[in-house]
């Protein structure tokens, strides 16, 4: 199963790129560094620790988009 790459911060609405620096928690809620920092590294939601996700290029995105369609 492949990470969800969820594309706006949960808490402040920022547009995330798949390559610019996101922080996610285990169930993938998704921050902008800021807003991490600002939860001191921990998940508001689950309490879960919050770490830098993996960037994805935007071919290989697009690779998996097209792969999941078939």
């Amino acid at each position: 199963m492949a990470l969800n790459m969820n594309g706006d911060c949960q808490r402040c609405a920022t547009s995330l790129a798949l390559d610019s620096e996101v922080y996610i928690c285990s169930y993938e809620c998704t921050f902008c560094p800021m807003c991490a920092g600002d939860f001191m590294m921990v998940c508001p939601n689950c309490g879960g620790e919050l770490l830098r996700r993996p960037r994805r290029i935007a071919t290989q995105a697009a690779d998996q988009t097209a792969a999941n369609v078939t």
